[in-house]
């Protein structure tokens, strides 16, 4: 018979609870602070991010390093693209071939730059794909910054205590 549960589960029950809820506690204050329904591509990313942090601790996207350094990485490049090849054509549901050429180079370069200084955070390539496909503004790049900060301090100051749960 396959099995349906972690095997760690039994041993670890009160872990698994407590970093899922710490996670979606992070989640919802995110949700609270970034206007949901027009940075959905942003929230997605932290998403997955705070999965990284809370049931990956111990891989190397879950370092400070990975998480600071890829998300800077990542809204630089969005916004490097953006600004060279979107700024001049209007709303990006306006869509044209030169969005999508721009939204594939913000990830190829988010990917270069982040494998080149060792900051390798996956999700953050999906926010350089969303800062050239999306509208934003600095106080968005803020709270992506400020929220990233945060999971890196959770790391920085919980990540002895957190299990790996994959």
């Amino acid at each position: 018979m396959p099995r349906i549960l972690d095997r760690k589960l039994k041993h670890h029950v009160f872990q698994y609870v407590f970093q899922s809820l710490l996670a979606a506690l992070l989640i919802f204050s995110v949700l609270l602070i970034l206007d949901v329904f027009q940075q959905t591509a942003i929230i997605a990313s932290l998403g997955a991010s705070t999965f990284i942090v809370f049931a990956a601790p111990r891989s190397h996207s879950a370092t400070p390093r990975a998480l600071l350094g890829g998300y800077l990485v990542g809204a630089a490049a969005g916004i490097l693209i953006h600004t060279v090849f979107c700024s001049h054509l209007g709303q990006p549901e306006e869509w044209t071939v030169l969005h999508a050429v721009a939204g594939a180079l913000s990830v190829g370069l988010s990917i270069l730059v982040m494998t080149l200084t060792d900051t390798e955070h996956p999700p953050a390539s999906g926010v350089a794909l969303a800062f050239v496909l999306n509208e934003w503004d600095p106080a968005a790049i803020l709270v992506v910054i400020g929220s990233v900060g945060l999971l890196a301090l959770v790391k920085i100051f919980l990540g002895r205590k957190l299990l790996d749960l994959v």
